[in-house]
C-alpha cells in the first residue's frame, strides 16, 4: 500500500474522530441548556406561588378590590340620582333635584337662543366625565317662579348649587371670553376653578407631563443658547 494514502486515510479518521467528538460536546451543551432552562421555569412557578402566599401582598389585593367595589357602588348611587348625563327638568322637578346631591349645575335656558345651544353642546360633553356632578337644563320659559326667584335676567345663565344653595353663577359668555367658539376645556377648567367640578387624576397627570415637557423645552433652549455663546 502506499504511504502516502495510508496516511491520508489515517488523517480522514482523526478528522472524523474530532468531528464527532464536537458533535457530542455540542449535544451535551444543548441538553444541559434545557435543563437550566427547565430549572429555571420550576423556580420562577416557586416564586409566583410564594408571592401569591404572601399575606401583605394578600391584604393589598383585597384592600384594591374593596376600595374598587366602594367607588363602582358610589358611582352606581350617583347615577340613580341622575348624575352622569345631562338631562332636561321641569319646574316641579327644580328644587328635588338641586337640594337631592351635593353639587349641581343648572342651565337656565331658551330653546331659540342660539348660545344656549352652544352650552347645551359643552354641557352635554362634560357630563359623563364628571359623575359627582349633577348636570340638568330648565326652560326659563317655563319657569317663571324660579327665574325670578334667583333673578336670572340674561341667557344662558348657568347657576351652581352646592348643598341645594346657589353658591355662583355664569351669565352669558362673559367669563368665556365674550365668544362663541371657546372651547369645551375652557368651559370645564373654569367650573373646576369655581369647585363645581373636580379635577380627575388623568388631567392632573397631563398637567404634570405638560409642565414637565415644556420645563425640559426650556433648560434644552438655555444649553443651546449657551452652546452657541
Amino acid at each position: 500500500m502506499d504511504p502516502n494514502s495510508v496516511k491520508s486515510t489515517l488523517s480522514n479518521l482523526a478528522f472524523g474522530n474530532v468531528m464527532a467528538a464536537a458533535a457530542r460536546d455540542y449535544q451535551k451543551e444543548l441538553l444541559a441548556q434545557e435543563k437550566a432552562q427547565a430549572s429555571a421555569s420550576v423556580n420562577q412557578e416557586v416564586d409566583l406561588d410564594e408571592l401569591m402566599d404572601d399575606p401583605e401582598l394578600e391584604k393589598l389585593h383585597a384592600d384594591r378590590l374593596a376600595a374598587l367595589k366602594k367607588e363602582a357602588e358610589k358611582r352606581q348611587a350617583l347615577k340613580n340620582k341622575g348624575h352622569g348625563e345631562y338631562r332636561e327638568i321641569t319646574e316641579g322637578d327644580f328644587l328635588g333635584e338641586v337640594t337631592g346631591s351635593q353639587k349641581v349645575i343648572c342651565h337656565f335656558y331658551h330653546r331659540e337662543f342660539y348660545r344656549c345651544k352652544i352650552m347645551d353642546k359643552h354641557l352635554k360633553s362634560l357630563a359623563p366625565r364628571h359623575v359627582d356632578t349633577k348636570f340638568i337644563k330648565l326652560d326659563a320659559e317655563n319657569s317663571p317662579f324660579f327665574v325670578a326667584k334667583l333673578a336670572i335676567k340674561t341667557l344662558p345663565c348657568v347657576i351652581l348649587f352646592r348643598d341645594g344653595i346657589a353658591t355662583d353663577r355664569l351669565i352669558g359668555f362673559q367669563d368665556l371670553g365674550g365668544k362663541d367658539d371657546f372651547a369645551t376645556q375652557t368651559l370645564e377648567n373654569l367650573l373646576i376653578r369655581k369647585g363645581i367640578l373636580s379635577k380627575s387624576k388623568g388631567d392632573e397627570d397631563e398637567e404634570d407631563d405638560y409642565h414637565e415637557n415644556k420645563s425640559r423645552a426650556v433648560r434644552s433652549s438655555v444649553m443651546v443658547d449657551s452652546d452657541s455663546d
